[in-house]
């Protein structure tokens, strides 16, 4: 699935427009800064409308690869769901014992068993293939936190799980699964690109890392969202943030601008 890069919209009148425009601008998802220069966090959204027919999101900022952290849990799940549609059974009792926390809480040791389970990165692989991902490489070893992924390739996850009969390898049962998970994660965990949604109607799957190495936070957010009745896929990927909270702020506001922009000519 092609993208198109949108790196500054135009400004249009509106408060809510006006802040969209300046939050992406060039300086803030335009050409990606130095990795983790002081001050200098990376973000990048994708907005996909589900009605009307939009074959290809518009990507704001660099499409460019950024860990996953936790927004890889839906991509594990998506695969232990093929196989077991690939082996002609539902799920064991013992992998919902572990999907559910793992979506719903972020559970991670529910997500190092499912990981083990698929075969690590080459069945996740495996699977993205069917699925549509071009731009995904699943973590070393047991770290399926650090698969590295795009905005776009995040979007073509949501739309094999919002997508219907075939336009995705997923069937129903395994996308009904899916949304119900991400449709009820933890109070806790309630944030990231629901807030760009207009409506409490919203599926989403947020992932958060500190790096050993610089201190600094990757924070990730991917979901549907429902903006005056109409559904949206939403992906925003950031990294070199300071703190936690820092992300969760710059995805926020992220999505919202981002949402802003793609709703505009409606």
């Amino acid at each position: 699935m092609p993208n198109r890069s949108r790196p500054l919209p135009r400004p249009r009148t509106g408060a809510l427009l006006a802040s969209a425009a300046l939050l992406l601008s060039a300086g803030t998802l335009g050409a990606a800064a130095p990795a983790h220069a002081a001050g200098a966090s990376r973000v990048t959204a994708a907005v996909l409308p589900l009605d009307g027919g939009a074959a290809r999101p518009t990507v704001y900022g660099d499409d460019v690869p950024y860990d996953t952290a936790s927004i890889i849990k839906v991509d594990i799940l998506a695969t232990v769901l093929l196989r077991a549609q690939d082996a002609g059974r539902p799920l064991t009792a013992q992998e919902r014992a572990w999907a559910e926390p793992m979506i719903r809480h972020s559970d991670n040791a529910s997500a190092n068993a499912l990981w083990r389970e698929i075969g690590e990165a080459p069945g996740l692989a495996a699977a993205n293939e069917r699925l549509g991902l071009t731009a995904t490489q699943g973590g070393p070893g047991a770290r399926w936190g650090l698969t590295r992924t795009t905005a776009s390739d995040q979007i073509r996850l949501l739309s094999a799980v919002f997508g219907t009969d075939g336009a995705t390898p997923l069937d129903a049962a395994s996308r009904s699964y899916i949304r119900t998970l991400m449709n009820s994660v933890a109070p806790e965990q309630a944030w990231g690109v629901s807030a760009a949604g207009t409506e409490t109607v919203a599926a989403l799957k947020n992932g958060w890392l500190r790096r050993d190495a610089s201190g600094l936070w990757d924070v990730n957010s991917v979901g549907r969202i429902t903006v005056d009745g109409h559904r949206y896929l939403v992906a925003v990927l950031s990294d070199g943030n300071s703190s936690m909270d820092e992300g969760v702020s710059l995805v926020q506001r992220t999505a919202r601008a981002a949402v802003a922009s793609a709703t505009a000519g409606r």
